[in-house]
């Protein structure tokens, strides 16, 4: 029995070290993480600036007839790009609106990060319409301009009352950038099935695929915790 397990587990090493070491395929997962990493990263950022700007807008917007067309854009933008799949706005972004010789990465980082834009407005929208109006009538009575108070006051509590939110946005940036190989980047999802491919190894390249995105997101599960409690202790004094 004992022979039989070892001979088994030895088995297993040798297909892991022919699947992912031989060839060099671990590379490729290297790549696919650092690409997928890279247009996580972008397109985050992409989407929290275009997120903020337009729930700023729409909370200016509101019962302010001469930013009624602001705000039907904004309204326009967020109807749209969520009704859109991912992958059919990055398809249509790749094929259609950039049409150019890169390696998709840039186009990538744009979709998405226009994509995740729509989703963060709302999120910031909600955070911002959750702290109490008073304080920007407070605010404006002690001499402060709207975007004064807005800077300093309304949206740090809001973006504190969203975290949360916020944390699975990103979580779910992630995990949507795995259609990023529709057009030729080399993401994680990607780099796992070509060695599926070139090996003929369907089960280590996709099981070390999952237990990677696994990894990840529970990574930044902890890291977004931390960011939590530190904003919560600086907001006690």
């Amino acid at each position: 029995m004992l022979l039989f397990l070892k001979g088994n587990c030895m088995s297993w090493f040798e297909r892991l070290r022919e699947t992912f070491i031989v060839d060099g395929n671990y590379k490729l997962l290297f790549e696919g993480l650092g690409n997928t990493l890279l247009i996580t990263l972008a397109a985050l950022a992409i989407g929290v600036v275009i997120g903020a700007a337009i729930a700023v807008l729409k909370y200016y917007a509101e019962g302010n007839p001469k930013l009624r067309l602001v705000n039907w854009i904004c309204d326009t933008y967020t109807t749209v790009i969520r009704g859109i799949p991912v992958t059919v706005l990055l398809l249509i972004f790749y094929f259609v609106i950039i049409v150019s010789d890169n390696d998709g990465i840039v186009t990538a980082i744009i979709a998405f990060g226009i994509n995740s834009g729509a989703y963060m407005a709302e999120l910031i929208r909600s955070g911002i319409n959750a702290v109490d109006r008073g304080q920007m009538e407070a605010a404006r009575s002690l001499g402060m301009s709207k975007w004064q108070a807005m800077r300093t006051i309304i949206f740090p509590q809001a973006v504190k009352n969203i975290l949360p939110a916020i944390g699975n946005e990103c979580i779910a940036l992630l995990k949507e950038t795995s259609v990023a190989g529709y057009v030729t980047v080399v993401d994680l999802t990607r780099a796992a099935n070509l060695i599926r491919t070139n090996t003929g190894d369907a089960i280590n390249p996709l099981v070390l695929l999952a237990l990677i995105y696994l990894a990840l997101v529970i990574l930044m599960t902890k890291l977004l915790s931390i960011l939590e409690k530190r904003l919560q202790k600086s907001g006690k004094h």
